[in-house]
């Protein structure tokens, strides 16, 4: 099923963009410098995962302790 119908994994995407566009900041500056086009969709990204990075946390701990009980 594609992530834009099951809402679960349409979440799991955002914060999985979310943390990758705050990593990538970290390791290349001077693409979030553009805020223009797709520049400005992982610029706000960035934004997001600096400013709730607790809630971005907790929300990525608690989609990996599902994963890993619907392992069992």
């Amino acid at each position: 099923m594609s992530a834009l119908f099951n809402f679960e994994s349409f979440l799991r995407l955002a914060i999985l963009m979310i943390c990758t566009s705050t990593y990538l900041k970290r390791k290349f500056p001077t693409i979030f410098s553009k805020k223009n086009g797709w520049y400005s969709l992982l610029y706000k990204c960035c934004i997001i995962g600096e400013r709730l990075s607790p809630f971005v946390g907790i929300l990525c701990l608690f989609f990996g302790l599902k994963r890993l009980v619907n392992f069992f």
